[in-house]
Order: structure tokens, then sequence, then C-alpha cells
């Protein structure tokens, strides 16, 4: 029997805790230096505790709901609380084991199932930009364990799964332009808009709070990301290391591109645009980073930092929602924006053939780009609608005024 290598094991491990990083302390130090300051433990608090939540949830459901061997739609519930996981937990992992659509790979399960939960805790984290300042502390734990199992869970069973519809029609998404990013986008917006508007939207001072904690947290998820974009080679190989060479390129094109047009035509490259930018880059490539040479990779950067600022900034007060740290204006339009890119660019050789730029493959993007819109905001309407029958989605306008932080955890930054 083929035994573990250790080589790529210590890769997939290490890009586990890049992503993990990415959660906790990037994203909750992102979000809090964005928010007013009477919000900012609030918006901490959800990234850190939804890290424990969805950890649980993935043991106890969705690791199978998303890779357990069942139909083309979802896992069974052959590994519900990892049942199996010690039988051959000291050998080469098998995805879709016993099935036709069995594919092997060199590191053990427990790898593999903590390197896909910290996708799964991140996807959640990154909605809450979309709703802060104003959302029941019980609202979130309740919609976001549901959204995990009923949304993330089988939109990762599509596309990662080998036996998944999208995967069968062949979709290139390496790291999750569809799964995470246009997932949490589109959750994002539908969020925004069964909130409402921030009380003040528009007319009172809403500007973020500390950008020097926004840039720490920019700086993380950068860093992180390389794993993030990277680890889905399952090894250290040369795949890897285009993929780490093509993120590192879209985030920097992506940064320039924000900066340069804010400057041009606001007259000053802000801090706030040019984390924006970075990060919108990064979203972009998300999906392309192991299928696309640098080149593609610095013009889908380069693209996604133009679009992104305007649907960030242009796009969102024409259409008067409040996206409120533009989990949709971010996330999910550099997410359609590099899963359409794949299409095009992909470059054969990188997957074995498996994925070669053209009409046929921008099809299929644009097909799995149209499957994830439709139904994580169908499904995701339903589960707020249902979230708020039980416990209510937002505080009260007294409570909103006088800040999250006093009102929901009793404690605040001074």
């Amino acid at each position: 029997m083929q035994s573990v290598e250790p080589g790529n094991t210590a890769w997939v491990l290490m890009c586990t805790v890049l992503v993990l990083l990415m959660t906790v302390p990037g994203l909750a130090l992102f979000y809090a230096g964005m928010v007013r300051k009477k919000n900012v433990l609030a918006i901490m608090m959800q990234s850190f505790m939804l890290c424990a939540v969805v950890s649980v949830l993935w043991m106890v459901a969705g690791y199978s709901l998303a890779f357990g061997p069942g139909n083309a739609f979802i896992g069974d519930g052959s590994r519900l609380l990892l049942s199996g996981l010690a039988a051959g937990w000291d050998k080469p992992f098998i995805i879709d084991a016993g099935t036709r659509f069995a594919t092997p790979t060199s590191i053990p399960e427990s790898v593999y199932i903590m390197f896909q939960m910290s996708f799964a805790i991140i996807t959640p984290a990154v909605v809450t930009g979309a709703c802060a300042d104003r959302m029941k502390f019980s609202a979130l734990l309740v919609f976001f364990s549901l959204w995990s199992l009923l949304v993330y869970a089988p939109l990762a069973h599509w596309v990662w799964s080998p036996m998944g519809w999208l995967a069968q029609r062949g979709i290139a998404d390496f790291a999750g332009g569809t799964v995470v990013e246009i997932n949490c986008g589109i959750t994002g917006l539908v969020c925004a808009l069964m909130l409402g508007k921030r009380l003040g939207y528009g007319q009172e001072n809403m500007a973020p709070w500390n950008l020097s904690y926004a840039v720490i947290g920019a700086s993380l998820l950068w860093i992180g990301w390389i794993g993030f974009n990277s680890g889905g080679a399952m090894g250290a190989n040369a795949r890897a290391g285009m993929a780490v060479l093509a993120t590192q390129m879209a985030a920097a094109g992506a940064t320039l591109s924000w900066a340069f047009v804010e400057w041009f035509f606001r007259g000053k490259p802000s801090v706030l645009g040019a984390i924006s930018g970075a990060v919108a880059g990064l979203v972009a490539i998300t999906p392309a980073s192991g299928f696309v040479l640098p080149g593609p990779a610095l013009l889908i950067g380069l693209v996604a930092g133009v679009v992104c600022f305007w649907t960030a900034t242009e796009l969102k007060q024409k259409c008067r929602y409040d996206d409120s740290l533009d989990a949709f204006g971010v996330h999910g339009v550099a997410g359609i924006i590099g899963t359409l890119a794949t299409g095009w660019f992909a470059f054969g050789p990188l997957s074995g053939g498996a994925a070669v730029g053209g009409a046929h493959l921008l099809a299929v993007q644009a097909l799995g780009v149209a499957a994830t819109i439709i139904y994580c905001a169908a499904v995701s309407w339903v589960l707020l609608k249902i979230t708020d029958l039980v416990v209510g989605l937002r505080v009260t306008r007294e409570e909103e005024r006088e800040g999250l932080d006093i009102v929901l955890h009793g404690e605040q930054v001074f």
C-alpha cells in the first residue's frame, strides 16, 4: 500500500494554518478596523465564534454532506461525526473511495478534513461584513449554522467532490471562486437587502474606526491567501508553486489598479482603497490560481481592481443597498470575474489537460456562476426568513445606536 508523503502532508498542513490565520486574526482585524468604534468587538466576536461553531458543525455533518460519497448534488451520511476516520487514519486518503470517481491523494484524511474545514470557516465569516453593525448575535449563530450545512456544504460537493454535478462537467475552480467567493458575496447581498440599511446610512459619518487594524488584517489576508490558493494542489509541487506566483501577481495588480483609478477620479489614493484592491485581486485569482500563468493572473488582478472599485463605490450608491464592508462588491464581483476568466485563460498543462481555456470551458464556468448565484440566493433568503421567525434578525433602533459591543456583549473598546 502507498504510504503518506511527508512533504505533501507538511505543505497542506501549512496551508491549513495559513487559511485559519485568514479568519482569526486576519479577517477579524480587517473588519474591526472598518466598522465604527462601538461595533469593533462585535464584528471580531463574529469571526471568532464562527471559527468555533463551523468547526463543530463540520465534524458533526458538514464534512459528510460535502465530501461523503452520496450523489451528484449532496454527500451522504456515511461520514457523520467523522465516522470511519480511525480505520485508515495513517494511510493516504482516497476521495470518494469505492466509487468510480475515486481520487487518490498522498495525505492522510485528517489533514484533508482540516484543510477543507478552514475554507468552511472563513466563508460565513466573510459574509458578516455585509450585515455589520445591525444583526443580532443569536440570529447570526442560527443563520450561519443552517447556512453552513444547507448552502456551503452542497456547493462544496457540487464543485470539489469528484462526483459533484459541476465537477463532472469539468468546472475549473481551484480554490473557491464559486464555493467561497461568489457564494459569500451573493449571500452577503441577500443579507444586506433583508436586514435593511444601517441607521443614518448616507447621512451620518460611518468612516472606519481604525484603518491601521484594517491594514494589519489585510496583510494577514494577503499572506494567508498564499496557502488558500495553493493548498488545492494537495502537495509541494510545481502546480502549487505556480499558484503562489499567480496569487501574488493578481494581488499586486489589483492593488495598483484600484489605487490608481481612485487617485485619478478622487484626487488621492486612499489606504482603504489599496487594501480593498488587494483583497479584490486575491479573490479574483482564487478560482484561477492553479490553472493560469502569471501573465493572465496579473491581467485578472488589474481588471478586478478597477471593476470592484466601481461596484463598491458607484454601483452601491446607485442601487442604494447597504453592503456594509463590501462582501458583494468585492468578493461576489471579483469571484465572478475570476471564475469566468479561468474559462478563457486556463493553461491546460497545469491541470494535465483537464481544464483548457476556450469557449467550452467558459460555458461551463458560466453555468457554475449562474448555478451558484441562484442556489445560494434562494436558500439564503429562505434561511433568513426562518431565522427572523425564530429569533428576529435585527437589533432594535435604540440598541443599534448604542452599539453592538455594549448591547450584545457587555464590553467596549476605550
